[in-house]
């Protein structure tokens, strides 16, 4: 019987997803996925709930297995359906067997490719999958599996080696790069480790192609992979949608992967029929093309294979769909716009407001391009912090005459090609968090005049960006921080509707740390015009409480307002004698003596 391509009902892959993993409660159920229901030892065309279970026994002896008898048929949204039971046990492929003869795939290569020798310096080698780069900044990476580039001893930071220790002990000439993410998990055996002292190369050892996209595995599909242990083998995808019960051993124990099941191709049998054996962890699957040569669509992330004590052939892979989206890694780097240099403008108030000026520590910590630590977008400038990743401060022009409304859709938040990566913080900081990326100089007040388009993607560097509570960034909570901008065009006689505002992070010593980069709790902002011909500035602080991630209330954020000498001291630059003059708003000399603004009525303009 033809089988349509995707044909698996999606009643039964959401049964899977959502009811499996009560079955592998079960002690003696290794995995629960869809297949062809296996009749007589032969394959049959009838789809399943397919069961695999470490030991097969008659009814009567299940009980002294600490098991229960499965049920022949499943009820799915009102559709009988049968189940079949194999006798079949899984194990992570990280036990490599000794060997004697060199095989390149076990030696240092550079460039590094796809299908040889990788792993964590206290794991002893799985197989480097493919290349894949950052979703957001485009930093390439190698990945394979957790249990290859991670281990149960490995933490994040630490360095990887082309070959693995099992290959070449030799760790110091053999550093390929450090490990930046990895998860182990439902999602997959995964992570992903920099390119650091290596060129890199896409195309797979032994396939001559690379992985240009991803897809999703079907019942029947023809896949093949390149393993750093058993070469080039040849596979057939024979349950789909499995969800599989994995020992990683002490300390991690049994964890839950979602993933699917390949067997031997009968038409290209391995030649001693094992199509992966210890080693190849970490490898892709790939699909093969009509013709029966390897496609460039990865199928697959090969991570185990069959137990010793398992009669049968077979091997598990995770889904790349998952893998992917929980690493945040695509194929292909992300298209990286055109930085425009037209900066902030010092006299666009029609009297001098200049930048402010980095003190002596502040200046020595600066990213400096091309001689200056100032940083030119399309109506903004910034001086950015080596050490803390975050920009001093960010000055930006506002035309409240001109700006338009443009849509953000699709617009990537990207690192500076022009700045060092290591001197801005990414997307890693910012996933599975209630921190959001807060814009410094606010995309919207960027939207005017005929750069209007390129300020509205030059806002979504992360030179612009810091992380902020999404209780007071995100506009739809009205807090008091987001409108300032707004609350000056509405309250103030501004002469041409015209304003210039300074802003950024307060760095403090104690800042608490969270995932390597000290969090700023305080913010400030400094808002400058003209009124009557006359120049005037007003000057904030928000304090942040960054203490519990989990629990900040939106009354936890308060702005108080201050002075611009205020906003010097706790920051360690200077701003224009025009604009320290234009501060003249009379204050309590102490901060805790002052209230903080509970409404935009309260400010004094």
């Amino acid at each position: 019987m033809a089988r349509k391509k995707n044909e698996t009902p999606k009643s039964l892959r959401q049964f899977v997803r959502t009811k499996g993993a009560g079955y592998l409660r079960d002690p003696n159920v290794s995995s629960i996925g869809i297949g062809y229901k296996v009749s007589g030892g032969r394959t049959t065309a009838e789809v399943a709930i397919q069961f695999t279970v470490r030991q097969k026994a008659e009814p009567e002896d299940l009980g002294a297995l600490g098991t229960a008898l499965l049920p022949d048929v499943i009820e799915v949204d009102g559709v009988p359906v049968p189940t079949d039971v194999l006798q079949r046990d899984y194990r992570a492929e990280f036990r490599v067997l000794a060997e004697a003869e060199v095989d390149p795939r076990k030696t240092r290569v550079d460039p590094v490719v796809p299908g040889v020798s990788v792993g964590h310096v206290r794991v002893s080698a799985g197989t480097v999958g493919c290349i894949v780069y950052d979703r957001e900044d485009g930093t390439p990476y190698v990945l394979s599996n957790w249990h290859v580039l991670h281990g149960p001893h490995g933490a994040l930071g630490e360095d990887v080696v082309q070959p693995g220790v099992h290959d070449d002990n030799r760790t110091d000439r053999n550093r390929l790069g450090r490990l930046v993410r990895s998860h182990l998990g439902a999602a997959g055996d995964c992570a992903i480790a920099t390119i650091e002292d290596r060129a890199f190369a896409a195309e797979v050892h032994g396939l001559g192609v690379g992985v240009e996209k991803i897809g999703e595995p079907d019942l029947g599909d023809k896949v093949v992979k390149s393993g750093r242990t058993t070469g080039v083998t040849h596979g057939v995808v024979r349950r789909v949608d499995v969800l599989a019960k994995i020992d990683y051993g002490a300390g991690i124990g049994h964890r839950e992967i979602g993933c699917f099941e390949i067997g031997p191709d009968r038409a290209k049998p391995a030649p001693d029929g094992e199509i992966s054996t210890g080693g190849d962890s970490g490898a892709a699957w790939l699909f093969k093309s009509a013709n029966g040569r390897p496609g460039r669509t990865l199928a697959g992330l090969h991570f185990a294979g069959e137990a010793a004590s398992s009669p049968d052939e077979h091997a598990l892979a995770c889904l790349p769909g998952s893998v992917f989206e929980k690493l945040g890694i695509a194929v292909k780097p992300p298209r990286k716009p055109a930085v425009a240099e037209r900066g902030f403008d010092p006299d666009f108030l029609g009297t001098p407001a200049g930048l402010p000026v980095l003190g002596d520590a502040t200046r020595a910590d600066a990213v400096v391009l091309d001689g200056s630590p100032v940083i030119d977008y399309t109506h903004f400038s910034l001086a950015q912090s080596r050490t803390r990743r975050f920009a001093f401060w960010v000055a930006w022009n506002i035309d409240g005459g001109g700006l338009k409304k443009i849509n953000r859709t699709g617009i990537p938040f990207v690192l500076d090609p022009r700045v060092p990566a290591e001197h801005q913080v990414g997307d890693e900081l910012y996933r599975d968090n209630r921190l959001d990326r807060g814009h410094l100089a606010r995309r919207a007040d960027l939207l005017w005049g005929p750069d209007a388009e390129q300020a509205n993607v030059d806002s979504f560097y992360f030179t612009n960006i810091t992380p902020q509570m999404d209780d007071f960034n995100q506009s739809a909570r009205r807090g008091l921080w987001g409108r300032l901008e707004d609350a000056v065009m509405a309250d103030a006689q501004v002469d041409r509707l015209r304003v210039s505002v300074y802003g950024g992070p307060v760095f403090r010593e104690d800042d608490r740390v969270f995932r390597g980069v000290a969090l700023p709790r305080e913010y400030w902002k400094v808002v400058v015009f003209v009124s009557g011909g006359v120049l005037t500035a007003r000057a904030f602080l928000l304090s942040q409480n960054l203490n519990a991630l989990e629990s900040l209330e939106l009354d936890e954020f308060r702005v108080f307002q201050v002075k611009v000498g205020e906003v010097e001291e706790r920051c360690g630059f200077a701003f224009p004698e025009e604009v320290r003059a234009a501060d003249t708003l009379v204050l309590p000399s102490a901060v805790d003596e002052r209230a903080p603004l509970g409404a935009l009525s309260d400010i004094g303009w």
